[in-house]
This record gives C-alpha cells, sequence and structure tokens, in this order.
C-alpha cells in the first residue's frame, strides 16, 4: 500500500456530469502550432492544399517529431490566422476514419515491437504518453522501467476517467495488451480509486487473470494521481531511465492505432468550471473553434483556462482552435466589480484551508470560485498550510525565502527538483502568494546554469586537448 502525503481536495462548481456529448464539424479548423506540451514548428504542408483525415500537418522536431494530423479533409489556410495550420471547406466525412498503414519497409528494418511504436507516433498516439518525472514526451524506441496507466483524474475539472472507459472497456483492455507488447518484462502499474465503483469492479474483471497488470489502489485525494509522486512510491528513481504514464483516453489511443490503424485525430474535453452554462464531456477534434464554444456552453464574462483549475493557464485571444495535448477548457467567472466592503464580511459562501471563515460551520458545500484574489500579496507568515499539503515532502515557505534571497545553492539542496508543481501550494497560502510560479521559475533558472556550466566545461576541455 503506498504511504502519500499531504493532498487537499477542494469542492468547487462546475463539475461536469457523466453526460457526454458529441461537437458537430465547424466550418473552419483553427489548429495551434504552439500548445503547452508541443511546438509544431516544421510545417509538412502548403498554403491551399487539400488533405485528408490522417494526414501530418506540422512536426514538433524538438519531441521525437510528434505529428499535427488533420482531423478532417478540407484545404490548409496558413496566411489568415498567425501561429496556426488553418483548414476550411471541410467535408462532412466523419473524423477518424480508417487509414492505409502498411510500411512494409519500416515492418522489415524495425521489426515487429519498433514498428508499432512508429506507427504509434505517425498516427497521433504518441502525443499521450509521458515520463512520469520529466512530463515530457519518451523516446518511442527505448524501453522505460515500468508503464503506469491511471483511470482517474482528480483536478478540478479535467475529463473523469468513468465517463471515457463506461463504454470502452473492452478497447481499454485490448490497449493495455498492446502496450504490454511494447515491453520485455517490465510490469504495468494500473491505478484505480480506492473505493468501490461499478467501473472500478467491471475493470478488475476484465483484467483478471493479467498477471502482468499490477493494480495500484490511491486515495481520491488530489494529487495523488500524479504520476511523478506514483513513480516515487513505487520505487522507480529517476536516474535508472523514463517511466512511461498515460491516462485512460491514451489507453484508447493506442488500441485505436494498433488495433484499426486509425489516427488519434479525436479526443474528449471536459467543458466545465463555475462559469460553464452546464458542465459536460464533449469528444470534437483538435482544432475545435474556442469562440464555438465559449458561445454554446460558457457563461457571460468567464475566463477560459486550458486544464484545470490548479494547473491550466490562460486561454487568450490569439489561441483559436482547441490545442493539442488538451484536457479541458475551466471556465471560472469574471468578476466584473469589487464587492462592497468585502473585508468585514463573514464568508458564508468562502473556502478556505484554514478554517477561518464562516463557511467552516456549513459543512461540505461547493464554492462557486471567481478569478478575484481576494486581497493583495502580503509577506508569507510561516502558518505552513503549504507544508502541510505539499505531497513531494518539501517546505515550500522556506524555499520562497531562499527565493527571495536568490539564493540558487541553496534552493538546489532543497530539492526544488521534487516539487510536481500541482498549485496546491498557492491555493491554500492565505498571503496569496504564487509559489507554484516562483518554484517553475527557479527551477527553469537552475536548468540554464546547469547547462551553460556544462557547456563551459566542454569549451574548456576543448582548450586543453588543443
Amino acid at each position: 500500500m503506498l504511504k502519500l502525503r499531504g493532498g487537499y481536495n477542494m469542492k468547487i462548481e462546475g463539475r461536469p456530469g457523466g453526460f457526454l456529448d458529441k461537437a458537430s464539424l465547424p466550418e473552419t479548423l483553427y489548429l495551434p502550432i504552439v500548445s503547452r506540451s508541443f511546438n509544431f514548428s516544421q510545417i509538412c504542408t502548403s498554403h491551399g492544399q487539400c488533405v485528408v483525415a490522417g494526414d501530418i500537418l506540422a512536426k514538433d522536431p524538438d519531441n521525437y517529431d510528434i505529428p499535427l494530423l488533420s482531423p478532417c479533409s478540407g484545404q490548409v489556410d496558413l496566411e489568415s490566422t498567425t501561429g496556426h495550420v488553418v483548414l476550411r471547406e471541410l467535408s462532412g466525412e466523419e473524423a477518424g476514419g480508417q487509414v492505409n498503414y502498411d510500411d512494409a519497409e519500416h515492418a522489415h528494418k524495425m521489426g515487429s515491437a519498433d514498428f508499432e511504436q512508429h506507427k504509434l507516433l505517425n498516427l497521433g498516439a504518441w502525443e499521450y504518453v509521458k515520463d512520469a518525472y520529466t512530463g515530457q514526451t519518451p523516446d518511442p524506441l527505448s524501453t522505460p522501467q515500468a508503464v503506469i496507466v491511471s483511470t482517474i483524474r482528480l483536478e478540478p475539472f479535467l475529463v473523469r476517467g468513468d465517463v471515457l472507459l463506461e463504454a470502452c472497456l473492452q478497447q481499454f483492455t485490448r490497449g493495455l495488451e498492446h502496450l504490454q507488447s511494447l515491453l520485455e518484462y517490465q510490469p504495468i502499474y494500473l491505478v484505480l480509486p480506492k473505493i468501490k465503483t461499478d467501473i472500478s469492479v467491471k475493470i478488475k474483471e476484465h483484467i483478471r487473470g493479467y498477471a502482468w497488470v499490477k493494480t495500484v489502489e490511491v486515495p481520491m485525494k488530489y494529487p495523488y494521481d500524479n504520476f511523478a509522486i506514483l513513480a516515487r512510491h513505487l520505487g522507480f528513481k529517476r536516474a535508472d531511465g523514463s517511466v512511461w504514464s498515460l491516462n485512460a483516453d491514451g489507453v484508447l489511443a493506442v488500441d485505436a492505432v494498433l488495433t484499426s490503424s486509425k489516427p488519434c485525430v479525436e479526443k474528449v474535453i471536459s467543458v466545465a468550471g463555475p462559469g460553464a452554462k452546464h458542465p459536460l464531456h464533449l469528444r470534437l477534434t483538435a482544432g475545435y473553434p474556442i469562440a464555438e464554444i465559449r458561445k454554446r456552453y460558457a457563461q457571460k464574462h468567464a475566463v477560459a483556462v486550458d486544464g484545470g483549475v490548479l494547473t491550466g493557464q490562460l486561454l487568450t485571444d490569439d489561441t483559436k482552435g482547441i490545442p493539442a495535448g488538451c484536457k479541458g477548457i475551466t471556465f471560472v467567472p469574471e468578476r466584473q466589480s469589487r464587492e462592497f466592503l468585502a473585508f468585514v464580511r463573514p464568508g458564508f459562501d468562502r473556502q478556505s484551508y484554514s478554517g477561518c471563515f464562516m463557511s467552516s460551520l456549513r459543512g461540505l458545500f461547493a464554492e462557486r470560485l471567481t478569478n478575484s484574489v481576494r486581497g493583495e500579496v502580503r509577506p508569507c507568515v510561516s502558518c505552513n498550510f503549504c507544508e502541510d499539503v505539499c505531497p513531494a515532502g518539501i517546505i515550500p515557505h522556506r524555499l520562497h525565502k531562499l527565493i527571495y534571497q536568490d539564493d540558487i545553492d541553496e534552493i538546489e539542496r532543497s530539492r526544488i527538483d521534487l516539487c510536481i508543481e500541482c498549485g496546491l501550494c498557492s491555493f491554500v497560502c492565505p498571503s496569496k502568494i504564487e509559489l507554484m510560479h516562483e518554484f517553475q521559475e527557479a527551477k527553469e533558472a537552475i536548468t540554464k546554469e546547469k547547462a551553460a556550466a556544462a557547456k563551459k566545461r566542454e569549451k574548456e576541455q576543448a582548450a586543453e586537448t588543443e
């Protein structure tokens, strides 16, 4: 049994239900070249070219040439919208049809397993696979220590695993079998909720007899589903190689590619949050216009966030379509005016980790979260709330003070590398300090400093050899 620490669950309005809707094909698709995970800088098409579903529009040269696939048939427009591959004159054909992928030359050169991994890469399934520790795309031809598959997502409000798997258990099981065929003797860890649900019982029945699948049950407490935390508690060391990690949608993508040779051009995202009219799950294609989603599903004066409440990033007007890797759109109401005498209100409708509001007498309730900061940023008071909720076991308030002192060496010795960027420290901080952003910047500075030092050593060694 895993001994997990910290964590915290927040009750917020806007959780999507089990309903899964399918968006109709729009008039135009806007596929962003840059997303949170990828930069498709290598354009593989031309302006005015006609493409079909599964054609490669662009590649990310820094991530093993992960492709940006055409979701359907249409005409390419590279000139009208900066930073996007636009598809116009879309056909009414259903996206995700089977494509001919009989690359005998590659199969002969690579062998069965390598060819399957090559297929996963070129048909779009590999974008779902990440290294558990770094969150980066692993080498598709590498051999991992293990594979971690999670059926749960605990951050509000990302796609729920039970919604994905309710009608796709057979495909999910088959996807696990495909993953096992890519491995030698490495195990697959299947993460399930530590509560008895209909879907978890069905999953256990489907994988009965699979000796290579080891089930791991975790409490339904954020962020116990984080892959870095799971890999660490399962005993895998970062220095020993990558640990592949993927969610239920990734396993279904693997099955679609290796069973039916279908390109992964459709996805399920959550459209949720306190600013959503009717929180739900939506099946659509990459590049679906965000303006259409906002028009149909968002309340007036709501900001859109790419991802969950704690780790998501604000979607600006520059992003016109659903980006690659998007797991959900969270709408948060934007306060239009200051709350009158907010500082004297007892807080019946607000939640606080400290329990200092009158809402602590109400019991459990869902808060209507807004983008209001509710006060100004103040100095750290060393309340230890951030340390209490930190699942990585570091001391965020101490790291904050070291960052303020610009003591890079001591920051590194304090194991800032263990931070998983879950955002809980920022959420519970009564001083409104953006701790997660500080840690992200500090880790980036340490990485750059190490790279500069390594480059300097290489130059010195080259000078000595001369």
